[in-house]
């Protein structure tokens, strides 16, 4: 069985509604497309960092309870477990304050046994940190040199950062490792001020071939080497949008692996694939914001027509 790796933050999400908390939930980008992806049937496994407190258990036992691997999870005694305030506005979208006490030395463990044909997802503020940055390309590096098919989702918030300059480096790299990009017209607005799907390919494409631009209601926007096509979206009634584009992200996983699309042929995907990769993504998206989970139900399943 192939199997999808993740690399990005833990945290603890509290989600509030007018100013009162609804609910805790294990969070993180990239840890909410691998419970997905398990949920589904995959064999996933998370390489992140967590403190050894009640916020780490609570963490790692839930991991466990939905069979996602932890054992490139790095739990240090010195510092504490993120935590993540949710505060849901009058549309159900998420406004985010963070609570972060990292160690001084992170992310310190053996690379993962990565083979040819593995995924590797990674994105989120955790892999333009510039105290990790250095492990993180160590480990994306090492995915890409084993023949992993690599999936980046910028997710990118820090518009009007002081290191911006920094960051848009770091970000060209990440976009030159992947074979993928998935990423919101939000993330790209704040990279490149770029508002269409048009703009952002012309700037990434000598770094990567395939683009998928979502963009809310306005639907889904494909840029790839041989196909350009917009995907409409169905209007849904939404709770929150708590890890729409993650569980997107999970989707297009999912359906790389229902269709057996390997390293080699992710330069030269057809329509089909394309439409069958996309619909996977919508589901999933759509099948969270009606929730108050960050994850596809336990069972959660997509057609293979």
């Amino acid at each position: 069985m192939r199997r999808v790796f993740g690399l990005g933050e833990t945290v603890l999400d509290i989600v509030f509604k007018d100013g009162q908390p609804l609910t805790a939930k294990a969070g993180g980008s990239v840890l909410n497309a691998l419970v997905s992806l398990a949920r589904m049937g995959h064999e996933c496994h998370f390489i992140s960092e967590l403190g050894q407190d009640k916020v780490g258990g609570i963490i790692t036992n839930f991991l466990g309870e939905n069979k996602v691997g932890i054992g490139y999870v790095q739990q240090y005694k010195q510092g504490q477990s993120a935590v993540a305030m949710a505060f849901l506005n009058k549309d159900n979208d998420a406004e985010y304050e963070f609570y972060k006490n990292y160690p001084p030395e992170r992310l310190t463990g053996p690379l993962p046994d990565f083979k040819p044909d593995d995924i590797l997802l990674f994105g989120s503020s955790y892999a333009i940190a510039p105290a990790i940055r250095k492990q993180v390309c160590q480990i994306v590096k090492h995915a890409q040199e084993c023949g992993c098919i690599i999936v980046y989702d910028p997710n990118f918030r820090k518009k009007h950062d002081e290191s911006q300059a920094l960051y848009l480096n770091y970000l060209k790299e990440n976009f030159a490792f992947a074979d993928m990009v998935r990423g919101s017209n939000e993330d790209f607005d704040n990279i490149y001020a770029a508002t269409a799907s048009d703009q952002v390919f012309s700037d990434i494409k000598n770094n990567c071939d395939n683009l998928v631009y979502t963009a809310s209601k306005h639907g889904v926007f494909l840029q790839s080497p041989k196909i350009k096509k917009h995907y409409a979206v169905e209007q849904i009634k939404t709770v929150s949008t708590i890890g729409a584009g993650d569980n997107f992200n999970a989707g297009l996983i999912h359906g790389i692996l229902q269709t057996q699309i390997n390293k080699k042929n992710m330069s030269s995907l057809n329509q089909e694939n394309w439409d069958y990769l996309i619909n996977c993504g919508i589901k999933c998206a759509a099948e969270v914001c009606q929730s108050l989970d960050n994850y596809v139900p336990k069972g959660f399943g997509i057609a293979n027509s």
